[in-house]
């Protein structure tokens, strides 16, 4: 039945080896940050590369965008191209889940963290030519409190950011207006207590940020370099201590890939971990505030295909 959740999909059901659908839908998010003014070049863009469009949606209001890519994957889109940014995608992902439909995407948000860790194209150009050329893969998804999600979430600094970006400050500067937000965040944020549990073994921890992980990367920046979308585990890093400087220097030093960019974090694997925290946390997800602590962080083993460059 529509919207039960599944932890895993048979990697048989789908073969990998099989050709880029030639039909698609296109569903564009043009509340995101570029994709009112991209819409229309994105379809004509990929008509021009060979992909016939059957449907095309520009979605202005953001509530509308998951209706729009659901009722195309049950009319039988072999494929939804959907253009956003991490939210959007996050937010669309679990309308393919269990569907033979691939999904692919145009990354026209901001962080485009999703479409760093598949290693596509940040230009319109380069994410349209990976459709026309590119391959299926089939990745795992991470799944928090029975949600679907595309790449990483995130309790701490985070929410803080996402919550309460001014949508005009995120619009016109990008990545600078989260930068200017996240130091006003950061003078504001406190640390909280985390416990974890493994299921083999239960850690309690002083911590500035949480991020629980299906993709390496978050906030645009390869932060959690030990998560893979093919490992079936869910990766769990903790920026451990009561010090909000040493959560700046985790930022730092892996933006900037330093020898020493893991010596204040620590990791959990594992396909269920178990998170709490003292105080109650909201938890950010691909960008976007949906859930709350205490949560159950899981793994959807290779749950959907997607587009991505031919290797």
């Amino acid at each position: 039945m529509w919207g039960t959740k599944t932890l895993s999909v048979s990697c048989a059901a789908v073969e990998t080896n099989r050709p880029v659908p030639r039909e698609a839908v296109l569903i564009v998010n043009a509340h995101s940050r570029r994709g009112e003014a991209l819409f229309h070049d994105a379809k004509t863009k990929l008509e021009e590369a060979g992909i016939r469009l059957i449907a095309a949606h520009p979605v202005k209001k953001p509530r509308d965008l998951n209706g729009t890519v659901k009722r195309a994957v049950l009319e039988g889109a072999p494929m939804v191209i959907v253009g956003g940014g991490d939210g959007s995608l996050s937010s669309t992902v679990d309308d393919v889940v269990g569907r033979d439909c691939v999904f692919a995407l145009l990354p026209l948000g901001t962080a485009n963290s999703f479409a760093r860790t598949l290693g596509i194209p940040l230009d319109l150009d380069g994410a349209i030519n990976v459709i026309a050329t590119g391959q299926r893969r089939r990745i795992d998804l991470g799944i928090i409190n029975g949600d679907y999600f595309a790449n990483c979430a995130a309790m701490g600094l985070s929410p803080m950011i996402g919550e309460g970006i001014p949508h005009k400050l995120k619009r016109y500067l990008g990545r600078v207006g989260y930068l200017m937000w996240a130091l006003w965040c950061f003078i504001r944020f406190r640390p909280f207590r985390l416990t974890v549990n493994d299921g083999e073994k239960k850690r309690q921890l002083w911590v500035t940020e949480v991020r629980i992980a299906n993709g390496r990367y978050h906030g645009g920046v390869e932060l959690i370099e030990g998560a893979d979308i093919e490992s079936g585990e869910i990766v769990v890093q903790a920026v451990t201590g009561r010090s909000s400087l040493r959560l700046a220097w985790d930022w730092f030093a892996k933006y900037f890939k330093l020898p020493r960019r893991e010596a204040v974090a620590e990791e959990f694997h594992g396909a269920r971990i178990e998170i709490d925290t003292r105080p109650r946390q909201k938890i950010s997800i691909d960008g976007e505030v949906l859930a709350k602590t205490p949560a159950v962080a899981e793994v959807a083993h290779r749950a959907i295909e997607v587009v991505v460059p031919r290797t």
